[in-house]
């Protein structure tokens, strides 16, 4: 298809505008498919397949529109020169990466020039029955605004990439995803994998009394009692529970 590409690279930033100091808004992480809206000297503005993000990206060398057969299911999956241990790289993908494998060589698969363990791998089309079941893998990552990886992330790409690997649809930023999703629940009723949702925060509920966010004032991923977070969030940025939803 024509200006369509697929980002070959283990993570791309998107920003606002053509400028590498503009506000970083998303990231494009291998496999993710994209087309070229317009062309500029060092810089496309694109759209992404996935969720039809818009934004700039810097000209680089992609390749054709990638069609997966496996996906990277742990937070850093390590790559190789060769299939073996010893020829391990400092290169790695990021949770939720789509790669074509080509080829298998014992533990490993091969794809584009680089090996990678297969263990490290799910097949495309795999779905968790607990669509957050990876999602403590994520403890501790810290705060990014704009980031879907192990390097960084934040609290609305933290949701979108867990239903993004179980290979539903979910919108990138927090407002989005709360008009998305219409199941509204009380705070009485509230169970595991439901979403509580704030003026331009998100978190995820892990049971009863805790939930796990990307938390801009403890620059980092964690876990929290439900309780203390609404009231924290309303001491210090004098914001309200808006709604809570149900996937």
């Amino acid at each position: 298809m024509k200006n369509s590409f697929g980002n070959n690279l283990p993570i791309v930033n998107l920003y606002k505008k053509k400028s590498l100091k503009s506000k970083i808004d998303t990231q494009l992480l291998y496999g993710d498919n994209f087309k070229v809206i317009k062309k500029h000297s060092d810089w496309d503005k694109i759209r992404i397949k996935k969720d039809g993000y818009i934004g700039y990206i810097k000209n680089k060398k992609f390749s054709k529109p990638i069609k997966p057969n496996f996906k990277v299911s742990v937070l850093k999956a390590r790559l190789f020169s060769k299939p073996s241990s010893k020829k391990k790289l400092q290169k790695f993908l990021p949770y939720e990466s789509r790669i074509r494998i080509i080829k298998k060589n014992g533990k490993f698969g091969k794809f584009g020039k680089y090996w990678i363990r297969t263990s490290d791998l799910k097949k495309n089309n795999f779905k968790y029955k607990n669509i957050f079941k990876d999602i403590k893998l994520f403890k501790n990552t810290r705060y990014l605004w704009g980031g879907k990886s192990y390097k960084g992330i934040d609290c609305s790409a933290l949701v979108q990439l867990l239903i993004n690997q179980n290979n539903k649809f979910c919108p990138r930023d927090s407002k989005d995803q709360e008009k998305y999703f219409k199941k509204k629940i009380g705070l009485k009723n509230i169970k595991k994998n439901d979403l509580i949702f704030w003026k331009g925060h998100v978190a995820i509920v892990l049971s009863k009394n805790k939930l796990i966010h990307a938390y801009g004032p403890m620059k980092k991923v964690v876990i929290m009692s439900i309780k203390k977070t609404i009231d924290r969030i309303y001491r210090t940025a004098n914001l309200k529970v808006t709604s809570i939803k149900r996937i």
